[in-house]
């Protein structure tokens, strides 16, 4: 016997199998809905899984937020964790035209370090890591070993 069962009202069925078939939902939410869907039908949690294609865990975390918290939120992600961005946009493209510019004197390219070091001189931020800046120039696919400096 499971602990959280669903039962869907017909309102909540017709609109789970509209979001199924209306093609405007996100895969997430539509694997929600026809797990959903599959649950209130009475099919086995490793039945669900193998068909739509996820973890059964994750069968079983659906059909307790369902239980617990409705239909909205067993629809919908949770925020995920992480932190808060460390640079803004303004810095970000501060950061790429400093890597696009010219090098400071006796350097023939600029380095992560460098250029971290120099946006903290320059006060753009108060303190940035060499990957920080590594991973907004991958990110722009940015190169800073070519000629072009990738620009």
């Amino acid at each position: 016997m499971k602990k959280y069962l669903v039962e869907l009202t017909a309102d909540e069925r017709a609109r789970l199998e509209a979001m199924v078939r209306g093609g405007q939902e996100s895969v997430r939410k539509v694997k929600r809905a026809l797990t959903l869907l599959a649950v209130d039908a009475g099919h086995r949690d490793e039945d669900i899984a193998a068909q739509v294609r996820v973890h059964r865990t994750t069968v079983e975390h659906i059909r307790k937020r369902f239980a617990e918290e409705g239909l909205e939120a067993a629809l919908t992600e949770r925020p995920r964790p992480g932190g808060a961005r460390k640079l803004d946009g303004r810095q970000e493209a501060y950061v790429i035209a400093l890597a696009c510019s010219d090098p400071p004197q006796g350097w023939a390219t600029w380095t992560l370090r460098l250029l971290a070091k120099r946006l903290v001189e320059l006060e753009v931020v108060d303190e940035v890591s060499h990957h920080t800046v590594g991973r907004l120039l991958k990110r722009g696919k940015l190169s800073l070993g070519g000629a072009s400096n990738g620009a």
